[in-house]
C-alpha cells in the first residue's frame, strides 16, 4: 500500500493534516526534526510511521524513498522563524530552500502523484495592494520568505520541466490548537489564547497593543487550511497551480481582540505603546481562485476561536 509523507507532520499544521489523513484511512509517513514540532502531537496509530530527521539530510531522504512506496508528499517541514533565518540565513536556507529542492529531486527520482508545498503570505512582504491575489507583487523582506518564494518557483518549474505533479498553498494567518504561543513565530492567536488562559486561572497578564491597533490580517481556521491541502491533493486542477489561502475576510487587531473577549467571556487587559517600524500593517487575500476548484472556509473568525477557546479549556 502506498504512503503519504507529510514534512513536519509533528508541527502545529501537519499533525492536524495527519489527523485528517488518518480519518481516511491513508498510511502516513511523517519526518520532523522536531525542532518546532512535537511527537506528542501525533496519535498513536499503526498507519503512521515517524523518522526524526532534517529534510536537508539527502541520504535520509533517499533512503526514505527507496524503503516506503510514497504516492503523495505535504512539505510543511521548514525553520518556520522570521527571526531565526534572519540571525542563521545560511542554516535556515538549508532546510527551506535546500529541502525543498533535495525533496523534488526525490520526488522525480522515484515518481510520486503528487507534491503539495506550503508557502506563505510572507512573499509579499509590506507592498501595499490589497486584496492579494496570485498576482500580486512578491517583495521578500526576510531570508525565510526568500527561500518560501524561491522553493515555490522550484516547486512550479519541476511540473513545467519534469511533469511532476505539484501544487503550491500559500497559508495566510493560520491559528487554532497546538499552536505554541512560546514560539518565535507564533501567530498573535496563540499568544492571546495564552493570555486569556491565564487571566481565567486569576493569573494578572496583559497584551501589548503597538499603534492603534488597525493592523488587519486574514485569520484562517487550521481545520480550513487541512481542507484545503486535501482538496487540492485530490483536484487534477490544482496541478501546476498557486493558490492563496485564507478566508478572504480582513479582520484588525482590535476587532479579534474584542471578538475573542466575547468567546471566552474575559476581559483582557491592554498596554498602549507606539506602532513598530518595519511591521507590515495591512494583509487579507482574495480566494477566489481556490474557490473556483471547490473551497469554501468552514470556520468564520469567531467560530474557530470558539473551537480553540473550548479545546484548550477542556
Amino acid at each position: 500500500m502506498s504512503s503519504i509523507l507529510v514534512t513536519g507532520g509533528a508541527g502545529f499544521i501537519g499533525s492536524h493534516l495527519v489527523d485528517a489523513l488518518l480519518e481516511r484511512n491513508e498510511k502516513v509517513i511523517v519526518i520532523d526534526n522536531l525542532s518546532m514540532g512535537d511527537e506528542n502531537n501525533l496519535p498513536h496509530d499503526n498507519n503512521i510511521t515517524f523518522i526524526k530527521g532534517d529534510l536537508s539530510d539527502s541520504k535520509l531522504v533517499n533512503k526514505l524513498f527507496s524503503e516506503y512506496d510514497i504516492n503523495t508528499i505535504f512539505h510543511l517541514g521548514a525553520v518556520a522563524s522570521v527571526v531565526a533565518s534572519i540571525e542563521n540565513p545560511s542554516e535556515t536556507h538549508r532546510t527551506n530552500m535546500d529541502g525543498t529542492l533535495i525533496l523534488l529531486e526525490a520526488a522525480k527520482k522515484y515518481g510520486v502523484g503528487r507534491f503539495i508545498f506550503a508557502s506563505s503570505a510572507a512573499i509579499f512582504g509590506d507592498e501595499p495592494t490589497l486584496p492579494k491575489s496570485e498576482e500580486s507583487i512578491i517583495k521578500p523582506l526576510t531570508p525565510y520568505a526568500i527561500d518560501k518564494y524561491g522553493s515555490e518557483q522550484y516547486v512550479i518549474a519541476y511540473n513545467r520541466l519534469y511533469h511532476l505533479p505539484t501544487t503550491v498553498l500559500r497559508f495566510f494567518n493560520v491559528f487554532g490548537n497546538r499552536q505554541n504561543p512560546s514560539s518565535p513565530y507564533s501567530g498573535v492567536v496563540s499568544i492571546l489564547t495564552d493570555k486569556f488562559k491565564k487571566i481565567q486561572n486569576n493569573e494578572e497578564d496583559s497584551f501589548t497593543l503597538y499603534g492603534e491597533g488597525d493592523q488587519t490580517r486574514d485569520f484562517i481556521h487550521v481545520k480550513d487550511v487541512v481542507k484545503a491541502l486535501i482538496l487540492v491533493m485530490e483536484r487534477e486542477e490544482a496541478v501546476g497551480e498557486i493558490f492563496n489561502l485564507g478566508t478572504g475576510i480582513s479582520t484588525s487587531l482590535k476587532q479579534l481582540i474584542e471578538i475573542y473577549e466575547r468567546v471566552t467571556g474575559l476581559s483582557l487587559p491592554i498596554i498602549e505603546k507606539e506602532e513598530r517600524s518595519g511591521d507590515i500593517k495591512f494583509s487579507y487575500t482574495s480566494i477566489e481562485k481556490i474557490k473556483a476548484i471547490g473551497y469554501t472556509p468552514d470556520y468564520s473568525l469567531e467560530e474557530g476561536l470558539k473551537v480553540y477557546w473550548n479545546n484548550e479549556c477542556s
